[in-house]
């Protein structure tokens, strides 16, 4: 019994320094934990969605999902060959081009009327607190930190681990000369040696203009923060670009709601959205949208063209790996939207409507 107990200490204490290790991060200081607790969307004890929000759909429960993921997800969930890649030379970039070049999953970079953007970058090549979990698709992996020029504007839309990467935020560190993000997102970053000075920290509803010509406004989406065993700690978020030449929608995560078009009629029509659409499930469909709910969002922003994210990359749900993009094309079709579907590395031409090949059709 006694050899018994001590085991069960030994694992609990190292689950304890597992859980509070670097790249959790931190939870909010005291003062910044007064001002979420102000927000008028907090309730509860944590920061609440605008809408009746579950994680899980009615009838879903734990074992359930637990039991969709051992037995029923789709053989096809990881690519059977490397993905076909372009590497674009950021560094070559004619700083008066407007340009886009996606990485795969939610992670790209933007150069837009001369100034350089990332967001939601994931270089380590997995997306979980384990390294040799929700690894990286063969062939995705073709950028990371050193192929990045400096960035004027880092966005990070929330803190799961597919979008805020420990590692690569590291590396990054000397490159960012400003970070755009949520109410909570900074006590991350401050503790992994981040100059509070250059996180700009985001509500709802909130607007900054970093420099002349050049405004941020962060608005509402429907989905969830955290990192560790503590959720809703910091704000989950989409930011609206404006520049002097574009007018970009960058999503992040977000359920499908009444919330895109009521984005859409403050401050549409827009240049560009670019939205989630892979890892969805009906087991939680109100914190993902399923492909044709991505075009019914982009439509109710008023989008004249779409980039999907959040696919190709990891598989994070029971889907086949190349289902997103099959099915939002085919519901872009319908509908008449233009969608850009690059390969990961591509040059995508932010003034132009330029053809892509259907690139995943290579891959059986």
């Amino acid at each position: 019994m006694l050899a018994t107990g001590i085991v069960i200490l030994i694992i609990i204490g190292a689950a304890i320094l597992f859980v509070n290790g670097a790249p959790f991060g931190s939870l909010p200081s005291l003062a910044d934990l007064k001002k979420i607790q102000q927000l008028p969307y907090f309730r509860d004890g944590q920061i609440q969605n605008l809408s009746p929000t579950p994680s899980l759909s009615e009838g879903a429960g734990f074992f359930n999902v637990l039991k969709e993921f051992l037995f029923n997800k789709s053989k096809r969930n990881i690519p059977a060959a490397p993905l076909p890649s372009r590497k674009t030379d950021l560094f070559q970039l004619d700083r008066n081009k407007n340009v886009l070049v996606w990485f795969g999953h939610s992670s790209y970079f933007l150069q837009i009327d001369g100034k350089r953007i990332l967001v939601d970058p994931v270089f380590s090549g997995n997306a979980s607190p384990l390294s040799f979990t929700t690894k990286s698709f063969a062939g995705s992996d073709v950028y990371n930190v050193s192929d990045l020029p400096d960035i004027d504007y880092l966005f990070i839309t929330h803190d799961h681990w597919d979008h805020l990467d420990y590692q690569t935020i590291l590396q990054l560190k000397s490159k960012v000369k400003k970070i755009i993000t949520g109410r909570g997102i900074g006590a991350h970053l401050i503790f992994w040696g981040f100059d509070k000075k250059n996180i700009g920290e985001m509500e709802w509803n909130d607007q900054i203009n970093p420099e002349e010509g050049f405004s941020v406004n962060a608005v509402t989406a429907r989905h969830f923060s955290g990192r560790g065993l503590q959720r809703n700690r910091s704000l989950w978020t989409s930011f609206i670009l404006t520049t002097p030449d574009k007018k970009i929608f960058i999503g992040g995560d977000s359920g499908y709601g009444s919330h895109f078009a009521e984005i859409g009629q403050r401050f549409g029509p827009f240049d560009l959205a670019i939205l989630e659409d892979g890892q969805y499930n009906k087991y939680w469909k109100y914190i993902h949208m399923m492909p044709e709910e991505t075009v019914q969002a982009a439509n109710d922003l008023g989008a004249k063209k779409l980039l999907p994210v959040h696919w190709a990359k990891f598989s994070l749900s029971l889907h086949a790996w190349d289902e997103p993009i099959i099915r939002i094309k085919k519901e872009a079709d319908l509908k008449n939207l233009y969608l850009l579907h690059p390969m990961i590395g591509e040059y995508v031409d932010l003034d132009a409507y330029q053809e892509f090949t259907s690139w995943w059709e290579m891959i059986q």
